[in-house]
């Protein structure tokens, strides 16, 4: 049997923008032709209850409940651009991924927050036997940088290495990137700083680089569309977590077994 577990993630809107994971769904492949998903709410969610009025989700109308379908569940598949789509081989291409990308190889890069409802997508992280943990995202906040921060992100090489920088705002913990010459090019999605903040007392050393440019990636284009909206900078993350487990607080861990 093979697992694989995504979370659903809810932010507020303005003024706040709080952050929080709410649900998470497991992939069960029990054979190669048997699949069935399990959706679940994590205390996370009863947290965004009792402080920002989180509304449950109409397809999961029930806190506590263990929610299985067999095929995958609409808040989810809704964030999957359909094989179908001329533009498909274009789009799983600017995630830095190959054209037989399931649906968990596309939620677990893209995310797919989408402008239409606050939700967002992101993978539980695993570390391997050495506690190394590897990790890729999009570099997040384009629209709220600078005109030389984005002249900046345009002219990004693949390979160069980037740092972060967490710091905490009014929306909680966030975590800024910057370029080796200390310039300030957006976030990491909101989950990374997450996790990294659960540790402060023995900070995670890690590093990042550019994996992929999409400005000036050939096949990263929607027609109509130059680059992908959000689908920009991809970045990978490396760093070594021992004997720390991560995404092993609280908000995490689903509400029923």
């Amino acid at each position: 049997m093979k697992v694989q577990t995504l979370f659903l993630s809810w932010q507020t809107r303005k003024p706040s923008y709080w952050w929080f994971p709410v649900g998470r769904m497991d992939i069960v492949h029990e054979s190669d032709t048997r699949t069935w998903y399990r959706f679940r709410y994590t205390q996370g969610a009863k947290r965004a209850q009792d402080q920002a009025k989180f509304p449950l989700l109409l397809e999961f109308p029930k806190l506590e409940r263990n929610y299985k379908f067999g095929e995958l569940f609409p808040v989810f598949q809704n964030r999957v651009t359909r094989r179908r789509r001329p533009d498909f081989i274009s789009y799983v291409h600017s995630l830095g991924l190959t054209e037989d990308a399931d649906a968990f190889d596309i939620l677990s890069v893209s995310g797919r927050w989408r402008v239409t409802d606050p939700y967002g997508v992101f993978p539980k992280l695993k570390k391997d036997a050495d506690g190394n943990l590897t990790c890729r995202f999009f570099l997040n906040g384009s629209r709220s940088i600078s005109k030389e921060a984005r002249e900046r992100v345009k002219n990004l090489r693949e390979n160069e290495s980037l740092h972060l920088e967490l710091t905490r705002s009014v929306a909680g913990q966030t975590a800024q990137i910057l370029t080796e010459d200390h310039q300030m090019i957006g976030w990491a999605p909101r989950y990374i700083a997450a996790i990294l903040a659960a540790v402060p007392e023995k900070p995670i050393r890690f590093c990042l680089q550019v994996v992929q440019n999409n400005f000036h990636h050939p096949d990263a284009h929607y027609p109509g569309i130059a680059p992908f909206a959000n689908l920009q900078i991809l970045i990978e993350m490396h760093g070594n977590w021992g004997d720390r487990e991560p995404m092993s607080s609280e908000d995490f861990q689903p509400l029923v077994d």
